[in-house]
């Protein structure tokens, strides 16, 4: 290589690297605002984002020429601009819960051995789209497609704790004749309090079904991770440490869909004897 192409290359490579830079300081512009600092003054943005003072206004003038912040007011202040909104709605648009699902669901498959299974609202039911079945010798699966009404079974009643007042109470109107409505509003009730629920036999019997919600980027309950199989496997020790999987799964899955949690969620161990429900 001569001094020529030698010169060259180094300037593509500097090039590069100050593009590079230029990005990552835009990003921490952008990342500087938040719901609670929706509008920023340059003085402002520099003591978060640690930049210099002609670096934020080289990088803010380029960004509000692409639509992503907006200068008002005087003295001037900075707010978020349509071009970031469109950059969500193209991301909300290719949310989808199974794909977003599925590695959450192989790591909790792979650390318990259980079945796993993913179930989504549908109207006043719940569906199974996404199921991995057990490796040991004594196994459960429901399979994917079955529904059933949101106030039978763990994952059910982990939706339908977590609806709106509305909605949740057209549901219960239209529950099956044979549920017991006093009993099933104490478990929503301690749903909704603990962030999960735990049910022995019913539909399977001799299971244990531990399932907890999860939230799509509006903040409504789109379904429910599910852990179900034999009682004989689920001592008490091994509940309460399959309450905290099935839940830090559940908030990762609501996570990777948009959801922006309002804190970490207190988790009440199960008393026993465990309440008697649904198992799945």
């Amino acid at each position: 290589m001569n001094r020529g192409d030698f010169e060259m290359a180094r300037k593509q490579s500097d090039d590069a690297v100050a593009g590079v830079r230029a990005v990552d300081r835009a990003i921490a512009i952008l990342e500087a605002f938040s719901a609670v600092r929706s509008s920023l003054s340059v003085l402002e943005i520099q003591e978060i984002a640690q930049l210099s003072r002609p670096t934020i206004y080289r990088l803010l003038e380029t960004l509000a020429r692409r639509g992503y912040v907006r200068a008002h007011g005087s003295p001037q202040r900075y707010s978020l601009d349509y071009g970031v909104g469109r950059l969500a709605q193209n991301w909300l648009a290719g949310l989808d819960p199974v794909s977003a699902a599925r590695p959450i669901l192989e790591r909790l498959h792979e650390t318990t051995r259980e079945t796993v299974s993913l179930a989504l609202r549908r109207g006043q039911a719940h569906l199974y789209v996404m199921e991995l079945v057990s490796p040991e010798v004594m196994s459960m699966s429901r399979g994917i497609g079955p529904m059933d009404h949101l106030t039978r079974g763990a994952s059910g009643k982990a939706i339908l704790a977590f609806m709106g007042e509305k909605e949740a109470a057209a549901v219960l109107a239209s529950a099956p004749s044979d549920i017991n409505r006093k009993a099933l509003a104490a478990e929503l009730t301690k749903i909704r309090r603990d962030g999960y629920w735990v049910a022995h036999s019913e539909i399977f019997s001799g299971a244990v079904g531990i399932a907890a919600p999860f939230f799509d980027h509006s903040g409504e309950v789109a379904g429910s991770i599910i852990i179900f199989g034999p009682e004989v496997r689920f001592a008490k020790e091994r509940i309460a440490a399959t309450i905290k999987l099935v839940a830090s799964s559940a908030a990762e899955l609501s996570a990777a869909m948009g959801h922006v949690a309002s804190g970490k969620p207190k988790l009440r161990p199960p008393r026993a004897p465990a309440a008697r429900g649904l198992a799945s």
